[in-house]
């Protein structure tokens, strides 16, 4: 295979690398009589397929799959005898005018890691915070719980804070009713601040069948035009009160949450087991961005691959439109208010990269095993879970990732020098 390399700019390069096409035909062949031994073709006998009819079905997939392994395969064979580290996935494509008889020739256009020359981090200042699951967290967690469970009690009385609350309104503005004739209807929990603090306000104290008329300042750019900017009228009628009921912590309740045996010291014992489990990954997350903080202040004036870092910038603003849209906004996201933020993404996960090549760390098969375990914890079947993992290569690649980047961010932690820091679980938890 002939390879040919260019230097584009500081960190871009191309290469030019021939394949023979006799070769790409020859295993296109190989590859069709195989399958004609064993494809089931309705009107053919098995094994009696005659080789065009495979051809013709199935010659051009195989065709592209040998070519894109022996693309992949000859580019990474270039890239390691030129000694090239790459940054990014490169970009490959035919190239007629290089192409000799008898050969495919393509070109690829990729960006190398840059030289961050000497990587001592026993220079970086870092502060690592530390933090347990107490018994009173646990109490919180199960009071959240019994929140998420509680029902309603009609009852007749006043209103007040936490009760829910189920009125009538209309509105006056401008001597014009809203609506028309008769009524909106809803119900609100008094303090969630789902209503207008000046309705929330006249609420309180209210009994049902009771009716209130309050004058509300509406901002100018408040979402009914009728409204904004202006006095308006508001009448509110409560029709009834009920107040909050939290279940009892009993065994149904207990089992209600797949503990089986509705024993509380289990119970205890899974959401400290829970609780345990967030906590590792806030700290984790926390960790990661000191040391990320750290590196690329140090490295700062290290030049980055610019179409990887606009491929990030990139991601970046598609990733907050599509959080925009799911929250049913339209949001006009430009891509270079993103390119800072992608920039340092980039920097911390080369030299992430990097720091790992030159002091050969490996991934710990341990760790990732202990890692899928625990996210399989969180699922109703982790075994099945477990096993999603070990088939989807995709999957594995991405969990191998990110296990192998913790490995990094904590060998670099405990070389740098570093400090520990307490804080209690609540606000260890709050990124």
């Amino acid at each position: 295979m002939q390879v040919s390399v260019e230097t584009l700019g500081n960190l871009e390069r191309r290469m030019t690398f021939r394949l023979p096409a006799e070769r790409i035909d020859t295993q296109v062949g190989g590859r069709l009589k195989e399958m004609a031994r064993t494809a089931r073709i309705k009107g053919f006998r098995p094994g009696k397929v005659p080789t065009k009819v495979i051809e013709q079905r199935y010659g051009d997939q195989v065709r592209q799959e040998i070519l894109d392994g022996m693309l992949r395969e000859s580019f990474d064979g270039a890239i390691r005898e030129n000694e090239l580290r790459l940054a990014g996935a490169p970009r490959i494509e035919p190239s007629t005018d290089a192409a000799g008889e008898g050969e495919l020739a393509f070109v690829a256009t990729f960006e190398i890691v840059p030289d961050f020359g000497d990587l001592d981090v026993a220079n970086l200042e870092v502060v690592r915070h530390t933090s347990d699951v107490e018994d009173a967290d646990i109490d919180r967690m199960i009071d959240n719980l019994r929140m998420q469970r509680q029902g309603w009690n009609r009852v007749e009385r006043a209103a007040k804070e936490n009760d829910l609350v189920t009125m009538e309104n209309f509105s006056e503005v401008d001597g014009t009713r809203r609506p028309p004739e008769g009524a909106e209807k809803g119900s609100t929990v008094v303090g969630s601040g789902a209503m207008l603090k000046e309705i929330e306000a006249a609420v309180v104290g209210m009994s049902p069948g009771e009716e209130k008329t309050v004058q509300v300042d509406f901002p100018a750019d408040w979402r009914i035009p009728e409204f904004a900017g202006k006095t308006v009228s508001i009448t509110a009628k409560v029709l009834e009160v009920s107040e909050p009921v939290l279940p009892e912590v009993d065994a149904a309740f207990i089992r209600s949450f797949g503990v089986k045996s509705g024993e509380p010291e289990q119970f205890r014992a899974e959401i400290r087991s829970n609780l345990a489990r967030e906590l590792k990954g806030a700290l984790m997350q926390r960790l990661r961005k000191e040391v990320g903080e750290q590196l690329a202040a140090k490295y700062a004036s290290v030049e980055m691959p610019p179409r990887l870092v606009e491929n990030e910038a990139r991601a970046l603003a598609n990733g907050m439109a599509e959080q925009a849209r799911r929250q049913g906004q339209q949001v006009a996201v430009d891509q270079t208010q993103f390119m800072e933020p992608a920039r340092k993404r980039v920097l911390v996960a080369l030299l992430v990269g990097e720091i790992a090549r030159r002091n050969e760390l490996r991934l710990d098969q341990r760790r990732l095993n202990e890692t899928m375990r625990l996210i399989a914890s969180t699922y109703e079947d982790p075994e099945q879970v477990i096993e999603l993992y070990r088939n989807d290569p995709q999957l594995m690649a991405g969990l191998q990732s990110r296990v192998m980047e913790e490995q990094v961010i904590d060998w670099i932690a405990e070389r740098a020098t570093h400090t520990e820091q307490a804080l209690s679980f609540q606000d260890a938890i709050r990124q």
